[in-house]
């Protein structure tokens, strides 16, 4: 655990974040008698985030994907089949 009076933490704040994204708790204290009056943590995610469905185990673009649209399905998407 590191204490720093509100001072230091606005003088040190860049430093002390990335202790807390550590893992280590950080207590701010105020006044003479340096009474706790905040403590900070790191915030760890839950899972890791993965970007898009290409990274999704057993995901596969069927063939078919690559087909061209019939005349009915391209009229759809021209807005001729509203």
């Amino acid at each position: 655990m590191i204490s720093a009076t509100i001072f230091e933490a606005k003088t040190n704040l860049s430093q002390l974040v990335k202790e807390a994204q550590k893992g280590k708790t950080v207590i701010i204290t105020s006044g003479r008698s340096k009474t706790p009056v905040a403590k900070l943590e790191g915030i760890q995610p839950k899972h890791p985030r993965r970007l898009g469905l290409l990274d999704t185990p057993g995901f596969k673009i069927p063939d078919s994907f690559w087909e061209p649209l019939s005349e009915d399905e391209l009229d759809l998407w021209d807005g001729g089949g509203e």
